[in-house]
């Protein structure tokens, strides 16, 4: 590869053999180098193609340092394994750049205090959480710095939308409060606590995501449901009416949110989830007492 400009400190533009430009990131890659000049391809951490939205991913974050770039890396190698999810080039800057201002926070001993957050996110996605909260010990582990509790509640945003495909982190964010809704509409017309430990929870969890995700990628626009046999909702209504009904009551909660509808194969899979999560926590409770 050969040099083409800098960037910054960490980021260059370089051209392989084919004539393809590429954005690069590593430590000093292209310090005291000029036009036409070999890159120590060694020194790279992280490559893209030069298109436009990967320049101004770059420009974004001109001032990113090597232990920023490091970090970044270790973190995004253990929740990866842990949560079986890929980080695109995107996802990879902006994390980047949250922890580039994490290290500024800590350095300076400012806390956000999202403590409700924390508690939130805990619940509804553990499995995110905790490799959260195991991403905030390596970190602490790797600079010496005491990164406050609530750090792990932001760190679990962008794993969420790691696992969630093409969504932005805007989007996760409002998956999760829109989940969040779902799961108090729930509680309160069933008057019980979910149990957020179960395998139940966290099916119904993925089913739900899932779900918000297609909406808005559009994805549901392209299957109206019309071809769902009507008696499997009239079996629904019948069998499972107030699971049923809930499902009615979360279709009017997202539509007023999102403008959203709810298509018939969605009102069958929710009825069906919401039924396990609530009627074998029941069951299990009774056996219990």
């Amino acid at each position: 590869m050969k040099f083409v400009k800098n960037f910054n400190n960490n980021a260059a533009l370089v051209s392989d053999e084919s004539e393809v430009d590429w954005v690069v990131i590593g430590n000093g890659i292209g310090f005291g180098k000029k036009a036409g000049d070999p890159i120590d391809e060694d020194k790279i951490s992280r490559r893209f193609i030069a298109v436009g939205e990967n320049l101004k991913m770059v420009d974004s974050v001109r001032d990113i340092d090597q232990r920023t770039l490091a970090l970044t890396t270790a973190v995004i190698n253990l929740a990866s394994k842990q949560l079986q999810i890929t980080f695109s080039d995107y996802q990879f800057m902006v994390l980047a750049d949250h922890i580039d201002f994490m290290l500024t926070r800590a350095t300076e001993n400012i806390e956000l205090g999202q403590d409700t957050l924390g508690w939130e996110m805990r619940k509804l996605f553990p499995k995110e959480y905790g490799t959260a909260q195991e991403a905030l010990e390596l970190m602490q582990g790797k600079t010496k710095l005491d990164f406050p509790t609530s750090e792990a509640a932001y760190l679990t945003y962008h794993f969420i939308n790691a696992g969630s495909g093409q969504t932005k982190l805007q989007d996760t964010i409002k998956i999760t409060k829109l989940i969040r809704g779902v799961v108090d509409i729930i509680q309160y017309q069933y008057g019980m606590q979910l149990d957020t430990e179960s395998f139940n929870f966290n099916r119904f969890m993925t089913h739900l995501r899932a779900f918000m995700v297609r909406h808005m990628c559009g994805e549901c626009e392209k299957d109206s449901g019309e071809e769902l046999d009507n008696s499997l909702i009239e079996l629904m209504k019948v069998k499972y009416q107030k699971a049923y009904d809930t499902v009615q009551k979360i279709g009017t909660y997202l539509y007023k949110q999102t403008g959203w509808k709810m298509q018939p194969d969605d009102q069958v899979y929710l009825t069906l989830h919401v039924w396990r999560v609530t009627h074998r926590q029941n069951d299990e409770q009774l056996r219990e007492s």
